[in-house]
């Protein structure tokens, strides 16, 4: 019976929890955002950068070669082409284990937060750092970071969805852990290799998890609904 009730309790929490998340980083890129805007930002922005790089030269990334080019293989992990096969791959699976919510959940996370990514850049038109040099080549406009909001929503949502599976409370702490940080570190890749402002990259985090909790939001409603009373 307490342990029912412990039960009941935790599941009540969850929403309360999430809802509690998502304010707090839809209210994260509102504040980021209004601090662009009005180029009260710039002087953070400018400071970070530079310290990633040699004194005196823009051009230099701080640590030895083979730390940039770890650094630029972390970066790809949250690029287009990877992230889509993963994507891809992870609904496959999920369709031949007829988990039809958790795949066209995944498939809605990435694909609407593509087009969320990509209609903000243009909106904001914030040209991307001209104050050091990039490591790597970009085309698209700089806010919010792509790279960062992508992974967080595709990462965050694969950790989720392996957590659930999992009964042992420290695996699924270990999973999630392990998305969390590789969303962080695919973002920070970013600001290094000099290819984004540091609050392009703390836009596109707290974008990507409210929009990551949000999908999964809905597809555990819609779940609950589906599941035989």
């Amino acid at each position: 019976m307490l342990e029912t009730a412990k039960k009941l309790a935790r599941r009540e929490m969850i929403p309360i929890a999430a809802l509690l998340g998502l304010s707090a980083c839809v209210l994260a890129f509102v504040e980021i955002a209004d601090e662009v805007g009005e180029g009260e930002a710039h002087a953070f922005d400018q400071a970070l950068l530079l310290a990633l790089r040699a004194p005196g030269d823009p051009a230099d990334p701080i640590g030895a070669r083979a730390l940039e080019l770890a650094v630029v293989d972390i970066s790809a992990l949250g690029g287009f082409a990877v992230l889509s096969l993963l994507v891809l791959l992870a609904c496959g699976y999920l369709a031949v284990l007829r988990k039809w919510v958790d795949a066209g959940m995944l498939l809605t996370a990435a694909i609407g937060g593509t087009l969320i990514s990509e209609g903000l850049k243009e909106f904001f038109a914030r040209p991307r750092p001209d104050l050091v040099a990039h490591v790597v080549e970009t085309t698209s406009m700089s806010f919010p970071s792509g790279h960062a909001m992508l992974s967080a929503v595709t990462y965050l949502t694969l950790g989720a969805l392996l957590a659930r599976a999992q009964e042992k409370r420290r695996l699924r702490g270990y999973i999630l852990g392990a998305a969390i940080l590789l969303t962080l570190l695919i973002g920070a890749s970013r600001v290094y290799l000099g290819v984004h402002w540091p609050t392009d990259v703390l836009a596109g985090w707290s974008l990507g998890a409210a929009w990551a909790l949000i999908c999964w939001g809905a597809a555990s409603w819609l779940t609950r609904n589906a599941a035989p009373d």
